[in-house]
C-alpha cells in the first residue's frame, strides 16, 4: 500500500538523521566505554561535569580550605560561617569540660598556656579536698593534652550527618582539639566523592571519615551504648524533623546524676561535680524552615514538630522552644530527656545545642516543662499553662499530676478579644547561663581564631542578659500600640521600671542599629 511504503521510507530517514547527529555529537569526545561503576555511584562524569571540574572554586574559611564546583553552589553557604564558627566554638568548650574530667586538658591555638590553678583559701574545705586530689601527681607524670589535629584516645566521636562537602568536619578536625574521630556522612555520592577530596587537600584523613549513607540509618544503626556518637550535628536543608528520632538515640547517654558545674573563683575554671553528668552526649541541630516554626502554616508545624505555632512578635523564640519541646518529646519515647545548653535565631535559622540524659525519673518530669500558649488576636497578650506540675509528697518523693487550667477567661480581660492557642512549646530555660559564659569568655580571649568572633560575642552577651525564667516577650512598639501612645525611648523606660521592682531584658533577633529592642517582665496589663 502507498502509505505504508510512505511511513517506511519517513521511519528510514529519521533513523539516518538520528545516527548522523549522533555522530557529530561524539565527534571530539573523549572515546573508550563508559566506567559503569563510576556511572552508577555518580562519580564518571559527563562531559559537562568534566568542564566544571576544570573549573573548581576553593574557598578558605576558618583553617579549612575546600574545593567547590563552580557550576554547583549548593555546596557551600557562606551566610552559614557564623553558625560553623560558634559550633566549634561551642563543642570545644563541651570538650574542654568533658577530657577536663578525664584529667586531659585541650590546647586551642591562639590560647595562652594555663598556669596551676590557685584555690581561692575562701572555699569549701571539701571543694579543696578535690582540687588537692587532682593535682597529686607522681614524680615524673605529665598532666595530658590534646591537641588540634591530633587522635585523643579518649576523646570525642563527632558525627556530621548531612556533610555535603565536608566543610564543617574538616573545620572540627583542623580547629577542635580533643576528637577521636569525626564521620562526615551524606547520601549523595557526588557529595561523598567531593568530601574525598577535600578531605585529603587538607591532610585530616587520619581524623575524618567520609560515609555514603542515609543519615537516619546510620545513626539506628548505632544505637547501641558502646558506639553511640560524643556529638552529633545535623543541618539539613529545611526541616531536621525526619533525623531527631533516631539522633536521640545515637548520642552518647548521661545517667540521673546532678547536671551541675562547680566553677573555681581563682582563674575561672570548671571542675565536675559528678563525673557521670558529663557522659551525656551534645546534639546541635539547625532548622532553616522558618516559615513552618513562625506561624506561616501552624498545621505542618504541627504535624513536623508536634506543636502549634502562632504568628506573634516573639515568633523567633517560641520556634525555638518549638524544636526543644519537639526533641524533649522524641527522647522521652526512650526514656531520655534534653537539657538545653544555648537556643540562637539568627539570619534565616534557628539553631540549639542540648544535652541528652537518660533517666526515668527526670522523663516523669517533662510535661511540666511544656507550656500550651492562649495568646489574644486583639492586644497580643499571652499566658502560658503548663501541662502538668510537680509536687512534694511524703517521704521526700515527688508526685506528678496533671495541671488545672485554664488560666484565662474566653474573653481577653483587657480588649475583650478572643485567644487562639499555640503549644505545646518548652517553658524551661533555653540556655545554660554557665555554659554561655564560658563560651563568651574563650571567644572574647581568643578573638582571632573566628571570623565572626565580634557577632558571637554580641550574640553570647546579649543572651546572658536575658531572664532565664521569663518564656517569650512584648516589643516596646506593640506596648505603646496597645495603650496608644507614642513609644518611649528605651533608655527612659528601663529605670522607669526598675524603681517600680519590675524586670527589664534586652533580647536581640537581629543586627546593627535595627535591633528590635523588647522587654519582658513588665506589667502584661499594658
Amino acid at each position: 500500500m502507498p502509505r505504508a511504503r510512505i511511513g517506511l521510507w519517513l521511519s528510514l530517514t529519521l533513523r539516518s538523521t538520528r545516527s548522523l547527529c549522533r555522530a557529530g555529537f561524539m565527534e571530539g569526545q573523549p572515546q573508550g566505554p563508559p566506567n559503569p561503576a563510576g556511572v552508577e555511584n555518580g562519580t564518571e562524569p559527563c562531559g559537562e561535569e568534566r568542564a566544571s571540574e576544570a573549573q573548581e572554586t576553593t574557598v578558605t574559611e576558618g583553617a579549612a580550605k575546600i574545593a567547590f564546583p563552580s557550576a554547583n553552589e549548593v555546596f557551600y553557604n557562606p551566610v552559614q560561617e557564623f553558625n560553623r564558627d560558634l559550633t566549634c566554638a561551642v563543642i570545644t568548650e563541651f570538650a574542654r569540660i568533658q577530657l577536663g574530667a578525664k584529667g586531659i586538658q585541650i590546647k586551642v591555638p591562639g590560647e595562652k598556656d594555663v598556669q596551676k590553678v590557685v584555690v581561692d583559701l575562701s572555699e569549701q574545705e571539701e571543694e579543696k579536698a578535690e582540687l588537692k586530689k587532682g593535682a597529686n601527681l607522681a614524680p615524673g607524670d605529665q598532666p595530658r593534652t590534646a591537641a588540634v589535629g591530633e587522635i585523643c584516645e579518649e576523646g570525642l566521636r563527632v558525627l556530621e550527618g548531612l556533610a555535603a562537602s565536608g566543610l564543617r568536619s574538616i573545620r572540627f578536625a583542623r580547629e577542635v582539639p580533643g576528637l577521636q574521630s569525626v564521620v562526615a556522612n551524606d547520601a549523595s555520592a557526588r557529595a561523598v566523592d567531593l568530601m574525598c577530596r577535600n578531605v585529603q587537600l587538607n591532610a585530616v584523613a587520619h581524623l575524618v571519615h567520609p560515609r555514603q549513607a542515609d543519615a537516619r540509618m546510620l545513626m539506628y544503626q548505632h544505637q547501641r551504648a558502646s558506639e553511640r556518637f560524643d556529638v552529633i550535628d545535623l543541618d539539613p536543608y529545611g526541616s531536621p524533623a525526619p533525623f531527631l528520632d533516631a539522633a536521640v538515640q545515637a548520642v552518647s547517654e548521661g545517667g540521673e546524676a546532678t547536671l551541675t558545674w562547680a566553677q573555681s573563683r581563682a582563674r575561672g575554671f570548671w571542675r565536675i561535680l559528678t563525673a557521670q553528668a558529663f557522659l551525656a552526649g551534645l546534639l546541635c541541630v539547625t532548622c532553616t524552615d522558618m516559615a513552618v516554626l513562625a506561624g506561616n502554616s501552624g498545621e505542618t508545624c504541627y504535624s513536623k514538630y508536634g506543636a502549634m505555632a502562632l504568628k506573634s512578635r516573639a515568633c523567633h523564640e517560641m520556634a525555638l522552644r518549638i524544636v526543644l519541646h519537639s526533641l524533649d518529646l522524641r527522647a522521652n519515647c526512650y526514656q531520655r530527656f534534653v537539657v538545653p545548653l544555648l537556643s540562637v535565631s539568627a539570619d534565616f535559622y534557628v539553631r540549639v545545642f542540648v544535652r541528652v540524659f537518660t533517666g526515668q525519673a527526670k522523663v516523669k518530669a517533662s510535661a511540666s516543662k511544656q507550656a500550651l500558649v492562649f495568646q489574644c488576636v486583639g492586644c497580643g497578650t499571652f499566658h502560658l499553662q503548663r501541662l502538668g506540675k510537680t509536687s512534694g509528697a511524703s517521704g521526700g518523693r515527688v508526685k506528678f499530676s496533671a495541671a488545672c487550667g485554664p488560666p484565662i477567661s474566653p474573653e481577653c480581660e483587657h480588649c475583650g478579644q478572643r485567644h487562639q492557642l499555640g503549644g505545646p512549646l518548652w517553658a524551661e530555660p533555653i540556655h545554660d547561663l554557665d555554659f554561655v559564659g564560658r563560651v563568651l569568655q574563650a571567644v572574647s580571649t581568643n578573638p582571632g581564631r573566628f571570623h565572626t568572633s565580634e557577632r558571637i560575642q554580641g550574640v553570647l552577651s546579649v543572651i546572658t542578659e536575658e531572664l532565664p525564667d521569663v518564656p517569650l516577650y512584648y516589643t516596646l512598639d506593640q506596648l505603646s500600640s496597645t495603650i496608644r501612645c507614642s513609644t518611649p525611648s528605651l533608655l527612659q523606660l528601663r529605670p522607669t521600671c526598675r524603681c517600680l521592682e519590675e524586670s527589664v531584658e534586652a533580647l536581640s533577633l537581629g543586627e546593627g542599629d535595627s535591633l528590635p529592642i523588647t522587654i519582658t517582665g513588665i506589667t502584661r496589663a499594658a
